[in-house]
């Protein structure tokens, strides 16, 4: 792997895994239109720790507190209880349909579908916003917990945004806004975390350490610097208003991808 790639596949994921764009599906498109490939489990497991910590950087006292707090606190022995139950329903998914989604990210048509949903989801966060709840994460309750992780569960299909489907699901429950985005980046914590365990284990069953290990490691700074920048610019959008610009974008996304896919590829 040259630099230039690590470099631009540590851009993608670390801007995509936290814009609500999804993803996993601009990795499918950018496979699929540009022919680049992902090198293997060694740059997935380097590159979603880099993600990993700029979730931790950007919210590093809420983090703080939790690590802390565990076994003095009630409130974030609360928190730590619901971060689980809403991990739950995305681990179940995963485990029974792993093939089924396994068929699905070979199939760039469904990418483009699931984007205009996307953009639907974020299109109704920028309304709901204005219609915003009043509980806070100290309120959370299990029905909000689960819901959120139910939307989480979602975002397993390619085209779906986490960030997004998360913070619908809590501020459909009525959560205000900082709560729901709090919530929704601490989720996915254990979820990223989850991913790059398993990439961890495929990784130490094959025992190679690649040559371009210092290629990869810029990828992983590259997606740490990028996931913090997506992660601010994710709540300064929300808090300003301004949200549905991400609606746009996936429904223009979405909708080239599948004129491409139904039109242009076949003539």
């Amino acid at each position: 792997m040259v630099l230039s790639e690590a470099v631009f596949l540590g851009l993608l994921q670390g801007l995509t895994e936290f814009l609500p764009v999804s993803s996993s599906g601009h990795l499918v498109l950018v496979q699929y239109f540009l022919g680049v490939k992902m090198p293997g489990v060694t740059f997935e497991v380097i590159v979603h720790t880099g993600t990993l910590l700029s979730i931790i950087w950007v919210f590093w006292r809420d983090v703080h507190n939790l690590i802390t707090g565990i076994t003095k606190s009630v409130q974030q022995q609360k928190l730590f209880l619901l971060l689980l139950a809403g991990s739950i329903p995305a681990g179940l998914l995963g485990l029974f349909f792993a093939p089924f989604f396994k068929r699905i990210f070979e199939n760039p048509l469904v990418v483009g579908f699931m984007l205009l949903l996307t953009g639907c989801i974020v299109w109704l966060i920028g309304r709901l916003e204005r219609m915003t709840g009043r509980r806070s994460l100290r309120e959370m309750n299990w029905g909000d917990a689960f819901t959120a992780g139910l939307f989480q569960g979602m975002a397993i299909i390619p085209g779906i945004s986490r960030s997004g489907s998360t913070i619908l699901g809590a501020l459909l429950r009525g959560l205000d806004r900082d709560a729901a985005i709090r919530f929704s980046f601490l989720l996915a914590l254990p979820a990223i975390a989850g991913a790059t365990l398993l990439e961890l284990v495929d990784w130490l069953k094959t025992g190679a350490w690649p040559e371009e290990y210092l290629s990869y490691l810029i990828g992983a700074v590259v997606a740490f610097v990028s996931g913090i920048l997506a992660i601010r610019v994710f709540i300064r959008l929300l808090c300003a208003g301004r949200f549905y610009y991400f609606a746009y974008y996936c429904w223009i996304a979405g909708s080239f991808t599948i004129f491409y896919l139904l039109f242009y590829s076949i003539a």
